[in-house]
């Protein structure tokens, strides 16, 4: 076992007594973030990097797997890791976002993406982009990581502001654009390489670290192209009309020269191989719902896929060797399903993710070469296997015969029959229910209650036919999907139809309201956490601040066209506050980018004019994630002193 990194797991560790009932683990438990945030293993498999958080803090732990120490590390305080990747052996590149405003920019706070290089020889950290003239230290996605000439060479897609374009105008504003820029992590200096178009989306670099293809989509016409990079200028080789049928580019194919494209083609997204010269695409790559490219770390070629597989993911290698590798691993964990996170250049040290069934979810160490596992540690280490309760797939047909699934987690040690139920939609109305583990379903099993979650119509990643069906339905048939869950349940006599409520975030957050709003009969009680209100005006927000590319995406669900639409007043939960009958909590991080503060003090000015009965949770210096170990707790306990006191589980 590493010794010294379980010794980092253990300090980080927080255990927060709360009030609980007997043989329940503490919600703190559950409620704090993750010991382990973000693990990589460097290049020739010698260090491990990893993101350990204690309450809100993080620090980076880079761990010598050879010598069994750590060799170094870096204190980040409360920023956010999103991702570790390393460049080179000596180079990790850590990316951290932040809310914040920005001086000179107009629009309000936004989360910016930001990377650093930390050099874990001379233990020296620099922000990349940080010397670049007319751009901004920022990123759209995380880096790309490239070896040329030997050196390690890291490439991102950024904010680059033309200020020639403005001495040609009267106007005091300067619209950004995206542009893809090149950073010498040797020397430190970052350079422009290619200025994107107006609607570019995305960049894919070379095996070479040379500009190959662009991604660009406009909106507003919904006109999207595919563009090869070639005597240093872009030049169109694909094109089409349709905001579905654009396609998204994932990096390169099979040969180093191809392209890795996933489109809709007919009834379903496919993955296929754009030829070098932009002509024609290939045969599918992917036999089912890929979710996922995997790439050779050194040639950055296509050798896999990641595949849904019903209720389950597999993963499926080109290679018949590295097939058989992926066999050895699974074997190490019979019954659990793995996510591959990181692995070395000759994929022999294997860095995974365990969703154990019977423990929680942690990260493992798999050496190939000395057919060794070693544990490197659990994401709630305060958390028994007794304290853990099962999740199951369900399956069900909706009203009008459409056939939906979802997990059920069911109370561990508890008879399954006529249990309280909680209703717990999917945070993104496009977000299929996955096996992870989900600490917040598990904090209302473990007092009682049985949690569902339904990939209602609209869901992404089972096919164009359920996706699609959600079109318009918003709280409408994807309301009801929620409810026809409920009864299928109880028609199984799991759970008792008359002590439900409903809650969740974001999307699921909406859905509580509208069930609140419109199916008050349906439910005991409902919770909002972040969830919007007002559509008109959270939809001419996300206009304003994502473009008509958001504007579109929430029509398309919601149904209605403009704004401003009388259609989309009919679908605000605030515009009917006055038809609520069940007790509603409102939670919402005082710091959210994702969903306007505001939404949530409409519906509660709403309730109050009404005179219905609500609380309001505010979460200081929260964001949308719920990012920070104290208010997570903070909303944990505001959940199950609600439930408790509105819908209570017994024992």
């Amino acid at each position: 076992m590493l010794r010294v990194v379980e010794a980092w797991l253990a300090a980080a560790a927080v255990s927060v007594a709360v009030a609980a009932p007997v043989m329940a683990a503490p919600l703190a438990a559950y409620g704090d973030l993750p010991t382990v945030g973000q693990i990589a293993i460097s290049p020739n498999g010698r260090l491990l990097a990893l993101d350990v958080e204690k309450g809100n803090d993080h620090n980076i732990v880079v761990q010598d797997l050879t010598a069994k120490k750590i060799v170094t590390g870096l204190k980040l305080g409360e920023a956010d890791v999103r991702y570790l990747t390393w460049a080179g052996n000596d180079h990790l590149i850590i990316s951290t976002s932040k809310v914040a405003s920005v001086a000179g920019l107009l629009g309000a706070d936004r989360e910016w993406l930001t990377a650093t290089d930390f050099n874990v020889v001379t233990n020296k950290a620099r922000p990349l982009l940080g010397e670049v003239d007319n751009a901004m230290n920022v990123m759209f996605g995380g880096p790309v990581n490239r070896v040329v000439g030997g050196k390690p060479i890291v490439f991102v897609a950024g904010v680059y502001f033309p200020m020639e374009k403005a001495a040609t105008t009267t106007s005091d504003e300067v619209h950004g654009q995206a542009a893809l820029f090149k950073i010498d992590l040797d020397s430190g200096r970052s350079s422009l390489v290619s200025k994107g178009e107006e609607h570019s989306q995305e960049f894919v670099v070379s095996d070479v670290g040379q500009p190959a293809l662009e991604e660009t989509y406009d909106p507003v016409t919904q006109r999207w192209a595919l563009k090869l990079f070639s005597g240093g200028v872009w030049r169109q080789i694909q094109s089409g009309v349709g905001e579905s049928e654009r396609p998204a580019v994932y990096g390169l194919g099979r040969d180093g020269r191809s392209f890795l494209v996933v489109q809709l083609v007919g009834d379903d997204y496919v993955a296929r191989e754009l030829t070098p010269d932009g002509a024609s695409f290939s045969e599918p790559l992917s036999k089912g719902i890929a979710s996922g490219a995997l790439e050779d770390a050194t040639t950055h070629r296509l050798i896999g896929f990641r595949e849904r597989d019903g209720d389950r993911f597999r993963y499926v290698f080109f290679d018949d060797n590295d097939q058989l590798k992926w066999k050895a691993i699974q074997a190490a964990f019979p019954g659990d399903e793995i996510e591959l996170r990181s692995w070395s250049d000759d994929r022999k040290k294997v860095v995974v993710r365990v969703l154990s069934s019977s423990g929680g979810p942690g990260f493992a160490l798999v050496d190939l070469s000395e057919a060794s596992l070693i544990w490197l540690g659990a994401d709630y280490p305060s958390l028994a296997s007794a304290d853990i309760s099962p999740t199951k797939p369900i399956a069900f047909k909706a009203a009008d015969g459409l056939e939906l699934t979802g997990r059920l987690t069911l109370p561990a040690g508890r008879t399954p029959t006529r249990l309280p139920l909680i209703v717990y939609p999917n945070s993104l109305p496009i977000e299929p229910s996955d096996p992870e583990f989900n600490w917040w379903a598990q904090a209302m099993a473990s007092r009682g209650y049985a949690v569902l979650r339904v990939d209602q119509r609209g869901s992404g990643g089972r096919g164009w036919r359920l996706q699609s069906a959600g079109f318009g339905e918003w709280a409408r048939k994807m309301q009801s999907d929620l409810s026809d869950g409920v009864s299928y349940l109880a028609a199984q006599g799991s759970i008792d139809p008359t002590r439900v409520c409903i809650l969740g975030m974001n999307y699921g957050g909406y859905a509580a309201l509208a069930g609140a709003a419109r199916q008050p009969p349906a439910y005991r009680c409902a919770i909002d956490l972040g969830g919007p209100s007002d559509m008109p005006k959270f939809i001419a927000v996300k206009a304003k601040l994502g473009g008509a590319a958001l504007e579109q995406f929430w029509n398309r669900y919601v149904g209605a066209a403009p704004a401003d639409d009388a259609g989309l007043d009919a679908i605000s939960p605030a515009d009917h506050a006055d038809k609520v009958s069940i007790p509603i909590l409102i939670i919402q991080g005082k710091d959210d980018t994702v969903v306007p503060f505001e939404q949530s003090q409409i519906m509660a000015d709403a309730l109050k004019k009404a005179g219905k009965p609500y609380d309001f949770v505010i979460l200081n210096h929260e964001d949308h994630w719920l990012s920070r170990s104290d208010t997570r707790l903070q909303m944990l306990q505001a959940t199950m002193d609600f439930l408790a006191k509105h819908n209570p589980a017994g024992q």
